[in-house]
């Protein structure tokens, strides 16, 4: 009898222990998490930065496992076990060509794009340098490359896919755009990295989820179409002109704001109907 209610008590712990786990919210990986990057106007110190590395005469890049040599010690307060995060700004000029009118423009009034390029943790000080270990990067890390302390980043919750709405009326709430994705793409999709055009300064926030959609019926759409293949096209029929806000929206997917700058939010797409453009609209949800 008291095996039998031992195992009762078992089971009930096991099935309490699966439920909770099902129930568990869903989080962004670390590896969407520090390695979304950011748009900012903000200032970024650039006293720290990557010296070199180990055998620094055959290699020009490093990547996960590998040692660096960071330009401050002991002398500036470095200590074993410190972990510090690796980023490199890459200017709006390596938009090579824009894919809707103004791109460029937008970018750089957002700010500076900064890339993460890896986590690191030192493991030798001297007295004015420092060695570290690459223990998960982005791409590469490389000479120059900026470095500053770790700051641990919120992680917000998943929606669930279900009941997403495709034809969503408008919320209301601020409008923007995607206006690049992470590295400068051209496409998005479920698990992209995108920039928009809204900041804290608009009250955006990290956990807030936008709404990717687009108009039909523009004479102006980021995928490139005939003129007015939306009305007609020799021997399709035609039908009368109607502009974009006569005509149902295009609802393409939604995302999730991981980071905030004053005038931009790093988006991680977490749901994608369509593919997905710089140019495309997106609005708090």
């Amino acid at each position: 009898m008291m095996q039998r209610f031992s195992f009762v008590i078992v089971l009930l712990g096991v099935m309490a222990s699966l439920a909770h786990a099902q129930e568990a919210p869903r989080r962004p990986p670390e590896s969407q998490l520090y390695c979304s990057g950011i748009v900012t106007t903000d200032s970024v110190p650039t006293d720290t930065y990557i010296i070199s590395g180990e055998e620094s005469y055959v290699h020009i890049a490093y990547s996960d496992g590998q040692l660096v040599f960071i330009n401050k010690g002991a002398s500036q307060g470095v200590k074993v076990g410190d972990e510090f995060e690796v980023i490199r700004p890459t200017p709006a000029d390596y938009l090579k060509f824009e894919w809707f009118q103004s791109q460029n423009r937008l970018l750089r009034e957002m700010g500076t794009t900064y890339e993460d390029e890896a986590r690191i943790r030192v493991v030798n000080v001297q007295r004015s340098t420092s060695v570290a270990e690459i223990v998960s990067s982005c791409g590469y890390v490389q000479r120059a490359d900026l470095v500053q302390r770790l700051a641990e980043r919120p992680a917000p919750e998943l929606k669930s896919e279900e009941g997403f709405d495709i034809f969503a009326p408008p919320s209301g709430k601020s409008k923007a755009m995607i206006v690049t994705t992470r590295y400068f793409g051209e496409a998005a999709a479920h698990g992209t990295i995108v920039y928009v055009n809204l900041g804290s300064a608009q009250g955006v926030k990290v956990g807030d989820y936008f709404r990717v959609f687009r108009f039909q019926g523009n004479s102006s759409e980021t995928e490139y179409q005939t003129p007015g293949v939306a009305y007609k096209i020799f021997g399709f029929g035609s039908a009368p002109p109607y502009s974009g806000a006569e005509l149902p929206r295009d609802v393409l997917g939604e995302g999730v704001v991981l980071r905030v700058s004053k005038n931009a939010a790093t988006v991680l797409i977490t749901l994608s109907k369509k593919q997905m453009y710089p140019g495309d609209y997106v609005e708090l949800e």
